[in-house]
């Protein structure tokens, strides 16, 4: 099997530093910047920009007017040489935008793979974005945020500096997050506060029904008995030991700095 030459429309502008894999095709009035790298079956639609240092990985998609890879929106860059790695297989749609990293920052902005960036969702420099997640429209990734694998954000939801998002979380549309969401949970609201556990997304991933009563039981016992949080994760990573997804959930609430969302209707755990 034969491949075929890059698809360059002949408005659209590369520049000579840039490389192109094999059956990559750039719409109507792209630009192409030098330090860009594009993958195999890499598209590019009519009038988006792609600036370097930036890797595309094989058969993502960047559709129209979508911006990916300019300098960092941080009043402390100036200038200096950042990145934006993507993986493969995102979808990046219409005037969607993605920052490359600052130097205070490690200098990389970094996107796994498979990923569906709706309309208007923005990922700011110094994020980590991880595999299958879902950013509604104008869904939107202020600095250093990490978003791991199988997180959904819906539509006009906003993340704060510094937060992180686990494990096949889900956002509600217009959620303000300014503490973790712990994986495998449902966040909404402004500020952000838990709802329970993401049990549609669980099975859909194919979770046993074992580890979805276990981790019901340790939401449960976490945030809503009243405990004082840190024994009360002593308590489940003693019981629950064996289970995989729970000491996830554990590890996770162990290791936050900004702390985590609190579950709606919660009371205040004594102090200890």
């Amino acid at each position: 099997m034969t491949s075929t030459p890059p698809a360059i429309h002949p408005t659209a502008i590369i520049d000579p530093g840039a490389e192109l894999g094999r059956d990559v095709q750039i719409g109507p009035f792209a630009v192409i910047g030098a330090g860009v790298v594009l993958h195999d079956r890499v598209s590019v639609g009519s009038h988006s920009v792609v600036v370097g240092p930036t890797v595309v990985g094989e058969e993502t998609r960047i559709l129209h007017h979508a911006v990916i890879g300019e300098d960092p929106q941080d009043k402390k860059y100036h200038g200096e040489s950042t990145r934006l790695v993507i993986g493969a297989r995102n979808v990046f749609r219409e005037f969607s935008t993605a920052n490359r990293g600052t130097a205070q920052g490690g200098g990389l902005t970094q996107i796994g793979d498979g990923n569906l960036f709706m309309a208007y969702s923005h990922v700011a420099h110094d994020c980590r974005v991880g595999d299958d997640c879902v950013f509604a429209n104008c869904a939107s990734l202020a600095g250093h945020v990490e978003i791991q694998d199988g997180a959904i954000l819906g539509g006009m939801v906003g993340i704060h500096q510094h937060t992180r998002v686990g494990r096949f979380a889900m956002i509600g549309g217009g959620g303000m997050v300014a503490q973790d969401v712990p994986p495998f949970t449902i966040a909404q609201g402004d500020r952000a506060r838990l709802f329970g556990l993401n049990i549609v997304g669980l099975r859909r991933r194919g979770h046993k029904l074992e580890t979805i009563t276990a981790l019901r039981n340790v939401y449960r016992e976490l945030f809503s008995q009243g405990t004082p949080l840190r024994i009360a994760l002593e308590q489940v990573r003693e019981v629950y030991a064996e289970v995989p997804e729970v000491i996830e959930l554990v590890t996770f609430i162990e290791t936050s700095r900004r702390g985590v969302c609190r579950s709606v209707g919660a009371e205040p755990a004594p102090e200890v």
